[in-house]
């Protein structure tokens, strides 16, 4: 464990960015690598709330998915410009090709890939999940995997998102960042 720990001690010198379906353990991932590394975590989706002046369910259903993008777009324009820390987006924000554009030239994107069933149990433990609820969430995340993995599957680290202790995820996410963090600095 402690050669394990030594490849953590890596500092991003720009932010780190979890992508993934919902379910996939960003914010937790991300809130616990950002301990684990010393830098801040932010969630996007709490940046959105606090910007907006109100839920994400309640942008959805009085204004549409365009103006939550649209409001996502800028928050995450707003982190990226500032100093080194983990973000966590949601799942739809690395589509927008204007915010995918933005991660891969000025952050470390990480995808956070899991299996349908695991995102099926992790989603089923809370609401508050506009997609989800038009239909069977096990085909709508179905759909949304086929949709969105060929997109997600341009971040720079993917680390799948196992049915494992959230320790076991961020030591893995901590591992692949250092491994291509120093694969950066040894092509420089």
């Amino acid at each position: 464990m402690a050669e394990t720990s030594a490849q953590h001690q890596i500092k991003p010198s720009k932010s780190v960015v979890m992508i993934g379906l919902m379910g996939a353990g960003k914010s937790r991932i991300g809130r616990e690598l950002a301990a684990l590394l010393g830098v801040p975590f932010v969630d996007a989706d709490t940046e959105i709330v606090e910007a907006a002046g109100c839920s994400i369910p309640y942008i959805f259903e009085h204004y549409g998915e365009q103006a939550f993008r649209d409001v996502e777009l800028r928050v995450i324009n707003r982190l990226l410009d500032g100093p080194p820390h983990i973000i966590a987006t949601g799942g739809g924000a690395f589509l927008n090709e204007n915010v995918r554009t933005r991660i891969l030239n000025h952050a470390t994107s990480i995808w956070l890939r899991a299996e349908l069933d695991i995102l099926v149990e992790r989603t089923g433990r809370r609401g508050g999940r506009p997609l989800l609820e038009k239909g069977d969430p096990r085909e709508i995340l179905d759909e949304l995997m086929k949709e969105r993995y060929p997109v997600y599957a341009m971040a720079d680290i993917i680390v799948d998102s196992l049915d494992v202790t959230i320790a076991d995820t961020v030591n893995d996410t901590a591992k692949a960042l250092a491994e291509f963090l120093e694969g950066q600095q040894d092509s420089q």
